[in-house]
């Protein structure tokens, strides 16, 4: 039997949503092993001056706990 952990990340970037989860998910590998999947919860930006600057990535990321 298998066990599963699930932790909430929030990311940013200012070059849109995808690299915001990718820097996630890449950042947390560094101390995070057996990483199995993310469920994106929430995408967001902000605006300045009438044009997104940064782009948010609230997600789930789950993995298995090692045995």
């Amino acid at each position: 039997m298998s066990v599963v952990k699930v932790i909430e990340l929030v990311a940013d970037s200012p070059d849109g949503w995808k690299d915001a989860i990718d820097k996630a998910v890449s950042k947390a590998s560094e101390t995070i092993h057996n990483i199995t999947g993310v469920e994106v919860k929430n995408l967001t930006a902000t605006v300045q001056n009438g044009r997104v600057v940064e782009y948010k990535a609230d997600l789930h990321l789950a993995f298995r706990v090692d045995e």
